[in-house]
């Protein structure tokens, strides 16, 4: 099971950043591919050019949220099926920046995953505890609460990838220690048995808040870290190559 490394470009980058980014990282895919899968999501009216400019290389493309209707009267919003249609294989679903600005809950995110593997994407469902809710010691419930309302039961395990982002640390500066990735994520692991069954053990589990080349080698080498997903570290080339250079 290969490492992921998931570059999420949130909301940035007018058309001739995101043809950069693209042009770079192809460039780089060329010369020397990480030891583990590359995917980057940028916002929507990017994907199709992205998709186009890293066709051909190993880098594979996502969305950063889908609706849970294939179609239909619903202003603003993209399906899984257009998503697909553009050459995305993966869609992020239930970011905590989704879920704090847009009021998304576990029911919702649940179903968006639903249609986004419907639609044939893999669905990234995140999680995470606040600052307060880690203070007060309820992060491992109130992750396991997401975990359990957010990703639909008897999921392909192969097709579904869950990434903890503690919200506290994403774009903070701060990380997770090491011993607290590894005491998450083995919660997390226990978590899918019940959700997934057998095979749990195929679904990637994914690091995200505030991932550096500085400190990523470190994060990568836990137990149960599959991978990374990365915010602002993703917007440089760079940077993210050095990331992904340091799965294990």
């Amino acid at each position: 099971m290969k490492p992921l490394i998931a570059g999420n470009w949130k909301m940035n980058g007018l058309s001739d950043d995101a043809k950069s980014l693209a042009e770079d990282l192809k460039a780089r895919s060329a010369a020397d591919l990480p030891a583990c899968e590359l995917l980057v999501c940028p916002p929507y009216l990017h994907i199709a050019q992205v998709a186009g400019i890293l066709q051909g290389t190993e880098v594979r493309v996502g969305g950063q949220d889908c609706h849970t209707a294939g179609s239909g009267a619903h202003t603003g919003d993209v399906s899984g099926d257009m998503l697909r249609d553009l050459g995305c294989g993966y869609v992020i679903l239930g970011h905590s920046e989704r879920r704090a600005d847009h009021g998304e809950n576990d029911a919702l995110v649940r179903a968006k995953a639903e249609a986004a593997q419907a639609a044939g994407l893999v669905p990234i469902v995140c999680v995470g505890e606040t600052a307060d809710q880690r203070a007060s010691g309820e992060a491992l419930a109130v992750i396991a609460r997401q975990l359990k309302g957010s990703v639909p039961v008897g999921m392909d395990a192969e097709r579904l990838v869950i990434a903890y982002e503690p919200v506290w640390a994403i774009g903070t500066g701060q990380t997770a220690t090491p011993d607290d990735v590894v005491e998450v994520h083995r919660e997390i692991r226990k978590l899918l048995v019940g959700l997934v069954g057998e095979g749990s053990d195929r679904v990637r589990i994914l690091y995200g808040g505030s991932v550096k080349p500085a400190n990523a080698a470190e994060l990568l080498a836990q137990a149960n870290v599959d991978g990374a997903l990365v915010g602002g570290a993703s917007l440089k080339a760079e940077d993210f190559w050095a990331i992904a250079a340091s799965c294990p």
